[in-house]
């Protein structure tokens, strides 16, 4: 009826400075990407495509972390750990719908890049208002079925052994190591759903990106190509951070995972790089950051 999140009971010694730092990361998390939401829905000069898909993307690392860190703050600072089945398998299917989300957000803004860039005298037309919206829509609500459909065929494996989940939140690698009898067909089963959320927009967003330079390098300007790459580089950089560890976490074979490793790289993909994500997007962006001199401005006069 429960599980044990061991999270970091390994280094008991450890605790309250684990947990000091992640209460200061979360905090860093909401406030920074907070900031980011109020000044691209406020500011005048940040009323476009790009920044309405970066405001998208704030609220859900703001969503995104909220699923995994508080429930391990609550466990840290009581040192406990228990879950119960129906919370363990709540917890997993937000983490999966807000991590697939991630994936086809950061797909759609890639595809905004390449029209803005490829095709500058169609953005308007074809970045309409009402297209964005729907790019956004797509992005949170596709993965649902899938997510949800998943999360029960791994809840619906029989646990019949140990109940203790070597992680810091209920994922799938660890919990797959807890089921009894036969788990090949699960195991296909999340390679197929991280092929089709993982690997499919990686190859879209290695597609745009080729496109993108190779029109750039045509560029007669010194500057016009500087700020092309400008408006990219973050986005780019998110892109092979998060790419990065999670297709390593889901689709590397079962066997070659040891639990240590997979901790370390979900500790990136969930925590870790949402709280650079907004450390990337200012400092290399030249209208957030003047948007935050006005904000700044307005709040000190």
């Amino acid at each position: 009826m429960e599980f044990v999140l061991l999270g970091f009971s390994d280094i008991p010694h450890l605790q309250w400075m684990i947990f000091g730092i992640f209460l200061f990361l979360y905090f860093t998390i909401l406030m920074c990407n907070s900031i980011i939401i109020l000044i691209t829905r406020t500011d005048s000069a940040l009323q476009t495509p790009m920044y309405f898909f970066l405001s998208n993307f704030s609220v859900l690392e703001i969503c995104y972390v909220t699923a995994t860190m508080p429930r391990m703050l609550m466990d840290l600072c009581t040192q406990k750990g228990t879950i119960s089945f129906y919370a363990c398998a709540t917890q997993m299917c937000f983490v999966l719908l807000l991590g697939g989300t991630e994936c086809l957000l950061l797909t759609v803004m890639a595809y905004d890049r390449y029209v803005a860039i490829c095709n500058p005298l169609q953005y308007p037309v074809v970045m309409s208002d009402k297209f964005c919206i729907q790019l956004v829509a797509a992005s949170w609500v596709s993965g649902i079925p899938v997510e949800v459909g998943q999360t029960y065929q791994i809840f619906s494996l029989p646990f019949c052994g140990s109940n203790k989940i070597n992680h810091f939140f209920c994922d799938i690698p660890p919990l797959l190591n807890l089921a009894c009898g036969d788990t090949f067909v699960n195991e296909m089963a999340v390679y197929v759903v991280a092929v089709l959320f993982v690997m499919v927009p990686f190859i879209l967003i290695s597609a745009s990106y080729g496109k993108i330079i190779s029109n750039i390098l045509k560029m007669s300007s010194a500057r016009g190509r500087a700020k092309a790459f400008s408006t990219c580089s973050s986005h780019l950089t998110v892109v092979v951070l998060f790419y990065g560890t999670a297709s390593i976490t889901y689709l590397q074979p079962k066997s070659n995972q040891s639990d240590g490793t997979g901790k370390l790289l979900s500790l990136f993909y969930t925590i870790l790089i949402p709280a650079l994500n907004p450390i990337i997007y200012t400092l290399r962006n030249k209208d957030i950051t003047m948007a935050l001199k006005r904000l700044l401005t307005k709040l000190l006069t």
